[in-house]
């Protein structure tokens, strides 16, 4: 379709141009999973087998990043530096999930849009679990999900309802009329001629699905993963399954963008919106995936369609969501407020260069410290930072005596959990993976020789410093840090981490560094009615 010149939809100068809408699509744990990442690393991957015909028209037809990255692979900490544009240990109690507390003094680029005029309206998960629930979104006041929640579980919804007696496409069809009721309704409550931000949050993605559902509903075969499963996963059936289930829960999330799109192109507003789709980090219940700092667990799909813009392109400039809050204020005629991570991708989207565009987009900072409030004594975090380059992956453990996921829990030398425990039960042992099959297979094939070594990166305790070389090791399991080949770029890439946090003011490398292992930051603050057996609150 043709799309408005840019230079007309963009209000650069004109303050009584009409400013361009934002929807804004971001799944939970959706990590970079979509056909359109095909080829895109040169070696075999998930990506051969997945099939996101809608993402991929977004990428056609806009930008496809292929360096995007979250700064803290968990979800509320993710979403805090999102919504603000800051890092995440400068929000506060927003920098740790169960816990989190929102600072209201922290601007975030929703309310800003609000405020500048934007009718704003969200439908499922902005920012939880934390307090108050999404109120960087100014809360539930602006939700709108009366047509029902079914898509934030495809799987178990699609199966309950052929259950019942439907086909599959009736049941199918049935989920997606909420996302097309949920988004006329927005739509339906502007004012007339009125810019909006819709943030549109599957939850899908989060475990936990129904097992076999890949294949059941999307026709994905586990077998089909042979030979594409990275080097952390066994690639056996039991995590090929898993694997594929989880596929066609991100499958799911692409039906949901083609109903988006198709309202968006029918209400004729197509041509005078910002389109942006992603996720709030990795792979969950999964090695090196959610609650890591490996690729596996904080790099994620990012496609972006701007009116105007040159299409087909391909970016390789490092991006990290942060990024979107200034693109999104600067979208809405906003100054970006001080302090910012961020820094807007409009220079990006308006270039009709691929490749590297920006010479200073090379590193991207990321980081952790709690999750599962806990799943270590004390409730302590288990504080992380990287620094990511083309080359490199340099991670520092500030207290490897600590589980990296958690202590093991009931997981001992003598005891081990059910498998139904282990795949439903997230609090049983290593809270900080979520429970699976994979994670089942995991503890079941601890001691033997085709799972010992999977465990052991899964959950073992980890080195002061980790060093991956990705262009030889992409699926970063050779730590380097120890090499002497590799001590001066081990000693340059420790220095420019250091740096660029202290100058950050990173709790953790400033004054005593122990802010995030004292009160408020740590103690029992998990609201127990809330929490279900194996999932985190969302």
């Amino acid at each position: 379709m043709a799309f408005a010149i840019f230079a007309t939809a963009l209000p650069s100068h004109a303050a009584d141009q009409k400013k361009l809408n934002i929807l804004f699509v971001f799944a939970d744990d959706w990590g970079r999973y979509a056909s359109c990442y095909r080829g895109l690393d040169g070696r075999a991957s998930l990506n051969d087998i997945i099939k996101t015909p809608n993402v991929d028209r977004v990428a056609r037809e806009g930008v496809l990043f292929k360096n995007a990255f979250v700064n803290a692979p968990s979800c509320t900490p993710c979403r805090s530096s999102l919504l603000s544009g800051r890092y995440f240990f400068n929000t506060e109690r927003g920098a740790i999930l169960q816990g989190a507390v929102w600072d209201s003094s922290i601007p975030s680029f929703p309310l800003m849009l609000r405020d500048a005029g934007y009718h704003i309206g969200k439908s499922y998960k902005v920012w939880s679990p934390g307090t108050p629930r999404d109120a960087p979104f100014g809360g539930q006041q602006y939700a709108y999900e009366k047509h029902g929640r079914a898509p934030n579980n495809f799987s178990e919804e699609a199966t309950d309802r052929v259950s019942k007696g439907m086909t599959l496409p009736q049941a199918r069809e049935e989920i997606l009329s909420q996302v097309r009721g949920n988004f006329d309704d927005f739509l339906a409550a502007r004012k007339p001629g009125q810019p909006w931000h819709y943030f549109f949050g599957p939850t899908t993605t989060h475990r936990t699905w129904i097992k076999g559902s890949g294949k059941k509903l999307w026709g994905i075969d586990p077998d089909s993963l042979k030979g594409k499963m990275p080097k952390f996963l066994p690639d056996v059936p039991e995590v090929r399954e898993d694997v594929a289930d989880y596929l066609g829960e991100c499958q799911a999330v692409d039906a949901y963008v083609g109903v988006l799109l198709k309202r968006l192109e029918e209400s004729g507003e197509a041509d005078h919106t910002l389109l942006v789709i992603s996720g709030d980090h990795g792979m969950p219940g999964v090695p090196s995936g959610k609650c890591n700092l490996y690729d596996h667990g904080v790099s994620v799909a990012l496609v972006m369609r701007l009116p105007g813009g040159k299409a087909g392109r391909i970016v390789e400039d490092y991006t990290c969501l942060p990024d979107l809050a200034p693109t999104f204020m600067e979208i809405g005629g906003l100054q970006p407020p001080k302090g910012l991570y961020g820094r807007s991708l409009l220079p990006i989207l308006k270039s009709e260069k691929s490749g590297q565009i920006d010479p200073t987009r090379t590193t991207v900072i990321t980081g952790r410290e709690r999750h599962v409030a806990a799943a270590r004594e004390g409730f302590l975090p288990y504080p992380m930072r990287a620094l990511r380059t083309p080359e490199f992956v340099y991670i520092r453990n500030f207290a490897p005596d600590r589980w990296p996921l958690g202590a093991p829990g009931r997981i001992t030398e003598n005891e081990t959990p059910s498998q139904q425990t282990l795949e439903h039960n997230t609090f049983i042992g290593f809270a900080d993976m979520d429970a699976s099959p994979t994670k089942a297979w995991l503890v079941q094939h601890r001691t033997g020789s085709e799972g010992k070594w999977f465990y052991n990166v899964a959950f073992g305790k980890r080195p002061a410093e980790e060093l991956y070389d990705v262009r030889r090791d992409p699926d970063e399991v050779m730590n380097l840090a120890d090499q002497p080949a590799y001590a001066e770029i081990k000693a340059q890439l420790s220095a420019q981490l250091l740096k660029t946090l202290t100058d950050a003011s990173d709790p953790r490398v400033v004054g005593d560094g122990k802010k995030f292992d004292r009160p408020p930051f740590t103690g029992d603050d998990d609201p127990k009615p809330n929490r279900k057996p194996g999932k985190i609150p969302e």
